[in-house]
């Protein structure tokens, strides 16, 4: 049975500020509470270095650790009780390109002793000429990155890859990258804060220091095989009702795929996972038996599992949300 206090979560965002933030996430999404420069919003994050609490209902004021602690089937879907939310999702304002940096994968973190990180991007918005970095354009060694790091070269080695609104790149554990200057970005994430800087194009802090590098951790995290990473562009659109459906990624640690509202849409969950709705653009109303809230554009919502029937009504045509979910499982 499903608890009575169960109902779509919106939380406070968590601000972030690095050396590369910008202004656009309160630009955008006009949010008043938003610093005005700000590198990144964690939007939803069971971390202690940055723990949502949820903003709406009866449940405000609570973690999503202490609701997951209560009740971890109803939120993450069943047969799941690990008490940990599986996911980080934030958004990112790249004013400046971020460093160059790699993730371990699963199998690399457990090595080291650290938590493995595979990611996806969405662009939001990207200014003329916006580009990220995924992947070496080549197939090189450890002793040819060492000796690009000397030389200040290590831009040549990347695969730099052009972007505009609407484009998605998945990132398994492992790959090199960075996203480059003018890019707002929704990034979808496990939930791991492991990052290996590897070059941080000789930049220094407001103090006139460089920023920490890990070259050796990097060195053992690093995918070398040559990567011929490729935006993932709109694809297999399926219309349902009047609305329409793009399909962006499965992998095995999440699902993404884009929503394209112009009348309300019925949805039904089978219970095996939460959904996440990020609003793009304009503001949706979701109704979920009686309980019903606008969720205005930039806002993230999370569905638990046990909601298995509600509908998303947009306020104005060609409304545009980001569903993820968890991936159906193989057996």
């Amino acid at each position: 049975m499903m608890p009575e206090n169960i109902y779509p979560l919106v939380f406070t965002p968590i601000y972030k500020d690095y050396i590369w933030g910008g202004d656009r996430i309160r630009r955008q999404f006009q949010r008043t509470s938003c610093p005005s420069i700000c590198a990144e919003s964690w939007e939803i994050s069971d971390r202690p270095e940055g723990m949502s609490i949820i903003s709406n209902g009866t449940l405000a004021g609570t973690s999503i650790h202490q609701v997951l602690e209560s009740m971890p089937g109803h939120i993450l879907g069943r047969n799941r009780f690990d008490k940990t939310f599986p996911l980080l999702v934030k958004i990112i304002d790249a004013r400046q390109r971020l460093s160059v940096q790699v993730h371990p994968d699963d199998q690399t973190a457990k090595v080291l002793n650290t938590e493995g990180k595979t990611e996806m991007w969405y662009v939001l918005a990207a200014e003329p000429g916006a580009r990220v970095f995924s992947g070496f354009n080549q197939r090189i060694n450890p002793a040819t990155l060492e000796e690009a790091l000397r030389t200040d070269c290590v831009a040549d080695l990347l695969n730099s890859i052009p972007v505009s609104e609407g484009d998605s790149i998945y990132l398994p554990g492992g790959t090199i990258h960075a996203i480059g200057e003018g890019c707002l970005i929704l990034e979808v994430q496990q939930n791991s804060n492991t990052t290996y800087r590897v070059f941080d194009w000789n930049r220094v802090d407001k103090n006139g220091k460089p920023r920490e590098l890990h070259v050796s951790q990097a060195l053992k995290t690093i995918n070398w095989d040559k990567d011929k990473s490729k935006v993932i562009r709109r694809t297999e659109i399926s219309k349902v009702s009047g609305n329409y459906i793009q399909h962006i990624i499965t992998s095995p640690y999440f699902a993404c795929s884009r929503i394209v509202l112009n009348k309300t849409g019925q949805f039904k969950n089978d219970g095996s996972s939460f959904q996440i709705f990020f609003i793009i653009d304009k503001p949706v109303v979701i109704n979920t038996k009686g309980f019903v809230q606008q969720l205005t554009s930039g806002t993230t919502c999370l569905i638990p599992a046990s909601i298995r029937e509600y509908t998303l009504d947009p306020v104005d045509k060609n409304a545009g949300i980001i569903n993820i979910r968890l991936p159906a499982p193989t057996h």
